[in-house]
């Protein structure tokens, strides 16, 4: 009894732990990084297949050890079926207690693996811990890293493989068990394959073997119902050759009364041959036919008609073209011709042809035919109507051309074709409006006949858009005036946009709709070798590139056709292709570059109504999209601007386009510049212009400064702006010209002095006039060296810059050539919603900046993508600015007078002033020089009796490199004795009471 309640115990427990382990796995496989949990603070709903439980329980498993989380469950679902089973449970506690060493090896190996782009941690596969053990380990051994990591991989691996089984419980008599009972697995499904296979390749053999038959009768079948088709052709053909028929007469002058053959029957068959008489009647005029045999017949035996003159027999609508019964090659040549233009050409209804409107499909470009005047009813002289070639044009008739090609369609390869019947031009001639035996004209409705092709909804659909407008400034540019004020006058004038290249040198290129209809066409079949069904809807061809918008197929996901994007551009020859969803649309946007690339000019933007006339603060000129359209951005409302690219992607190029925006549209009183550049080639062109603060920063340690004094200038405006009540420097700046417009001034109350018998504070009011503040637009070229130097000072200064500046009128233009992580940091992007992107080198660039991929397939040479708001993403082509239209610029600016430089920018604030900007950034200490922070290292270790470098890095808030520094200088003053065995030093300096 009691070993049979010990059994069941020990299987309950056996079904818990696996239970346990598939609640875990749910956990596990489930995870999502921002699931809310005790680590994560969100108020998204938990994806979790257990709720907020198993995220709450899955996110430390992740972070501690990664994947090796997975050895959790793996080992109670194992020994769970163990107890249950009963199989090897003697072994439980003496093996199970080795399963965080397991779990602890397969982090550490799961970390020797590089994670996916999916995998959006900061730390590798392995968790927290399988990086740190990696990382020490790769750190001792001396070899390189990439060989160490592949031998810490194998290894890891091995030794991961053979704790696993331990804790398992496995023994070696259970493994060769398990390997005999492979090895039999593999021998039996092998066995089952062949048989399969045989199977398979009899049942192949005999559907072949009968769809070999089945082809053989069908196109016995055919061959059969082929020669019957001739026969019956055939037939046809003779008896037509004894129809009436009616020889044209030769050209005669206007007026001139044409005698024209008429067949009568002589007996009551019609197969009975005709007599050809003459008729006196006016012959009609009918658009002209290719010539028959039949006429061919009839130009060789007169030879003295004219060699123009054709002879088209008269014959039913439904009857095929006759033929001469005594030319049996001829005659066959014939039924193939008649055979061909059954199925090539619209069937005759009436006495008229019919002239079908096509429109552009798929395939080759098809013959489009100019359609003729409408003809008046003809008069026929037999019960058959007989068109009439036209030897010279009549009023009234509109002239109709066929290309010859269209005879080549329809006359046989071989043929005969006399010179004389050679098809060319000709104008229809209107015949009389009255005659005998005339038929009555049929209705136009009748008549026509309609084909498929008309009703196709053309693909390529050109964006409607009015023409650029003009601004005001560029009509008076191109208007010409007296120079009525002299030269040399002070007053500042924005540049003229004669300075920069004009747009119509510039080189067009249009692609026609049929090109851009066959590419649509050859696109769909590049998606349907992909297995993307869909369909082209619409073609929007721009400058640089030409968007295809694909309509899917229901069901189809988006990320499928995006991440086809290398895979059309090889399959179409382009040099790169993105695709993206259209935002507000169900299509798929495709886009691939034109073979000829259409250069954007600066000028054709800044002479833009868009542009000039808008009521933007800072517009800025970032170029056209795709449609052909000005793009232009307010920086007021961004309000910073973040911009990465590789080198050679136009970012470079793109700065100096936003610089002169700025100095096209603002006077030195609306806006001030402070140009950072490290790499100190790109914007020093611009020193010496009235719109400067500063000179052109270069030096990377005046660059902190210069950005401090950013920072204690916007509170400054922040102070005064709350004194006065307003929110925003566009209230302040109001305020101040109502103020100047009624001549007022401002006051303020400061304090003089204190009274000698009271000791109070003396306060006067003081009268001040109000200045108007400014834009301040900071310019960063390269923010990664700027970063390099300081980074915690930069990041703390750009962080206090982004989140306040913008009501006080400071924005920020960073740029980088390397946008990745350590640079564009999470507190860097959060405030700058508003970003551009170049052309960068991998997609993981591309979602650092932007958060999504595409930025990798742009072209390069000022393409780029722009996220306003930190939503929808337009692509814009960037225009090209020449160092030569830039330096021309700025000698026109520097014209006007040198800059008024503000004190400061560049020299550095006072100690108090400083103090307290390093206080606003929550920077330890006085980061202005070393002698600052020695002073108060050496009044911490004279006020405590204690030194170390450690001691000193944590008083003062430093890196270790620079409390070292301050310890070594103390020794070498000294202040302390050297450390003794123990690294313990001595304080030289008497204690102070």
């Amino acid at each position: 009894m009691q070993a049979a309640l010990e059994r069941r115990g020990k299987e309950l427990l056996g079904l818990g732990l696996v239970v346990g382990a598939v609640l875990i796995a749910m956990m596990l496989a489930s995870y999502t990084p921002d699931d809310p949990s005790w680590l994560t603070a969100t108020d998204e709903p938990a994806q979790n297949w257990l709720g907020r439980f198993g995220a709450s329980v899955a996110s430390p498993l992740f972070i501690i050890v990664g994947f090796g989380s997975w050895g959790l469950p793996l080992v109670l679902a194992t020994w769970g079926a163990r107890l249950m089973l009963h199989l090897g449970e003697e072994r439980a506690l003496s093996r199970v207690i080795f399963a965080p060493i397991a779990i602890a090896m397969a982090a550490v190996f799961a970390s020797t693996y590089v994670p996916g782009s999916e995998w959006t941690h900061s730390f590798g596969l392995g968790g927290l811990f399988g990086d740190t053990v990696l990382g020490a380990v790769l750190g001792v051994a001396p070899v390189k890293a990439t060989f160490g990591l592949n031998v810490m991989s194998f290894v890891m691996g091995l030794a991961t493989f053979a704790m696993a089984l331990f804790v398992l419980g496995f023994t070696m008599a259970e493994l060769r068990e398990i390997a005999r009972l492979v090895l039999v697995g593999i021998v039996l499904a092998y066995a089952y394959a062949m048989l399969f296979l045989r199977k398979g390749f009899r049942a192949t053999a005999a559907s072949a073997k009968a769809a070999r038959e089945k082809r053989a009768a069908r196109r016995e079948a055919a061959r059969i119902a082929a020669e019957e088709a001739q026969i019956q052709a055939e037939e046809a053909a003779y008896l037509q050759a004894s129809l009436p028929f009616t020889p044209e007469a030769p050209a005669q002058p206007r007026g001139h009364q044409q005698r024209v053959l008429r067949a009568e029957p002589t007996g009551s068959h019609p197969e009975e041959p005709f007599d050809l008489i003459e008729d006196d009647h006016p012959a009609p005029a009918m658009p002209a036919r290719k010539p028959s045999l039949l006429g061919r017949v009839f130009a060789r035996k007169e030879p003295a008609a004219a060699p123009a003159v054709a002879v088209t027999p008269v014959m039913p609508t439904e009857a095929p073209l006759p033929i001469d019964d005594g030319d049996e090659r001829i005659k066959a040549k014939i039924a193939d011709v008649i055979k061909s233009r059954v199925r090539q050409t619209q069937p005759l209804v009436a006495n008229r042809r019919v002239e079908p409107s096509l429109t552009r499909g798929r395939g080759p470009q098809p013959l489009i035919m100019p359609k003729a005047a409408p003809v008046p009813p003809q008069p026929l002289t037999a019960p058959h109507a007989a068109p009439h070639v036209a030897q010279d044009g009549s009023e009234g008739a509109a002239p109709f051309v066929e290309a010859p090609e269209a005879y080549a369609a329809d006359v046989p390869e071989g043929a005969y074709l006399p010179e004389a019947q050679a098809p060319e031009a000709y104008v229809p001639e209107a015949g009389p409006a009255e005659a005998p035996h005339a038929v009555a004209p049929q209705p136009a409705a009748a008549n026509r006949v309609i084909p498929t092709a008309a009703v196709q909804k053309p693909v390529v659909q050109h964006a409607p858009r009015k023409p650029v407008q003009p601004s005001r400034q560029a009509q008076a540019e191109a208007q010409p005036a007296l120079q009525l004020e002299p030269k040399g006058h002070p007053a500042y004038e924005t540049p003229p946009l004669s300075l920069l290249r004009s747009p119509t040198t510039i080189q067009r290129h249009h692609l026609s709709d049929e090109a851009l209809e066959e590419n649509a066409r050859m696109l769909e079949n590049v998606l349907d070798d992909y297995g993307v069904k869909g369909e082209i809807v619409s073609v929007r061809p721009g400058p640089v590139v030409t968007m295809y918008e694909l309509e899917p197929a229901p069901g189809l996901k988006a990320s499928r056709v995006i991440g086809l994007a290398d895979d059309i551009a090889r399959s179409m020859s382009a040099l790169s292709a993105r695709v993206s969803t259209v935002p507000g649309r169900s299509v798929i946007g495709i886009e691939l570059p034109n073979e000829n690339r259409e250069m954007v000019v600066l000028r054709e933007i800044l002479a833009a109504r868009d542009f000039g006339d808008s009521n933007m603060k800072l517009p800025l000129a970032l170029g056209k999209n795709i449609g052909g359209d000005p793009v232009v951005a307010n920086l007021a409302k961004m309000p910073h601007l973040l911009i990465a690219g590789t080198t050679g992607s136009g970012k470079s190029v793109a700065i100096n386009t936003m610089i002169l925006s700025l100095l096209y549209k603002l006077s030195p009183e609306e806006c001030r510049l402070i140009m950072i550049d490290p790499k100190m080639l790109e914007l020093s062109v611009y020193d010496g212009i009235p719109h400067l603060l500063s000179p052109v920063v270069t030096d990377p340690k005046k660059a902190v400064v210069a950005l401090k004094w950013v920072v204690a200038e916007m509170e400054e405006r922040y102070r005064k702006m709350s004194k006065m009540g307003v929110r925003n420097i566009d209230g302040y700046n109001g305020r101040v010209k109502e103020t100047l417009a009624k001549g007022e001034m401002f006051s303020r109350t400061v304090q003089t002095g204190f009274d000698e018998e009271t000791g109070e504070p003396i306060f006067e009011t003081e009268e001040f006039a109000p200045e108007v503040l400014p834009y301040i637009v900071v310019i960063v070229d390269e923010m990664a060296d700027l970063m390099m130097v300081a980074g915690k000072e930069i990041e703390a200064c750009i962080q206090r810059l982004a989140q306040m500046a913008r009501a006080s009128g400071i924005h920020l233009i960073m740029a980088t050539q390397r946008p990745s992580v350590d640079v564009i940091t999470g507190t860097i992007k959060a405030n700058f919603p508003t970003r551009i992107s170049f052309q960068v080198t991998s997609k993981i660039d591309s979602r650092t900046i932007l958060g999504e991929m595409g930025a990798e397939q742009l072209l390069g040479m000022g393409d780029m993508l722009y996220m306003a708001g930190g939503s929808k993403i337009t692509r814009v082509h960037g225009p090209f600015c020449s160092d030569e239209e830039v330096e021309e610029i700025v000698n026109y600016l520097k014209s006007f007078g040198p800059p008024e430089y503000m004190n400061g920018v560049v020299d550095g604030p006072d100690e108090d002033k400083a103090d307290d900007i390093d206080a606003v950034l929550g920077l330890g200490g006085n980061t202005n020089g070393e002698d600052a922070l020695y002073d108060q290292a050496v009044a911490i270790v004279i006020k405590d009796r204690k030194c170390s470098t450690s001691y000193i890095q944590r008083k003062l808030a430093i890196g270790y490199n620079k409390a070292a520094r301050l310890v070594e200088q103390m020794e070498e003053e000294g202040l302390i004795s050297p450390a003794n065995h123990v690294g313990k030093r001595e304080i030289l300096v008497p204690e102070q009471q």
